[in-house]
């Protein structure tokens, strides 16, 4: 494997793991403020963040390659009304899509094939994610500011359960 994709990849382990601590911090938010269907949510999408970063993981090894780990950061975040998350959420799954990018754009040119193929998969995960994110600022938009529409829409997201991803490396 090429030292650059690989050191990429070894940078996206990382900042997987960071996705998690974020939604973590989001899912704290929401429980502060007695959101419990939103906890709910960003609980389970921080566990489906640290799969993602144990997928990776997981392919390294699989590729007889060293794994390293960095220092996750704190999450930095301006707490606000309880749309901020949601959109703090869509611009990090944004983010998030352009280093999956970038990992691929290192495999495209060095013909790396087996990785790409593995990327293809984070790659439409990516647009899922991103449309869960912004489907969640529609959902607010339109009903958050009522307190039954909202109570509603926190009782939708309470029902969200947990299913690993299901990617062979």
């Amino acid at each position: 494997m090429d030292a650059k994709v690989r050191d990429l990849i070894n940078e996206q382990i990382r900042k997987e793991f960071y996705s998690a601590y974020l939604y973590l911090d989001f899912a704290n938010y929401y429980d502060e403020v007695g959101l419990d269907g939103f906890a709910n949510w960003y609980r389970i999408q921080a566990q489906e963040e640290r799969d993602h970063a144990l997928l990776f993981y997981d392919y390294l090894h699989n590729n007889n390659q060293t794994v390293t780990f960095g220092a996750i950061e704190q999450p930095t975040w301006e707490r606000g009304d309880n749309m901020t998350p949601l959109k703090k959420a869509l611009e990090h799954e944004e983010y998030v899509t352009s280093l999956i990018n970038g990992i691929y754009a290192a495999a495209y040119e060095v013909r790396d094939f087996r990785t790409m193929q593995v990327l293809d998969w984070f790659v439409k995960e990516q647009g899922e994610e991103e449309k869960n994110a912004s489907d969640m600022i529609t959902k607010m938009e339109l009903f958050g500011g009522d307190s039954k529409g909202l109570y509603m829409l926190n009782s939708e997201l309470k029902t969200r359960v947990y299913s690993a991803p299901s990617l062979v490396l």
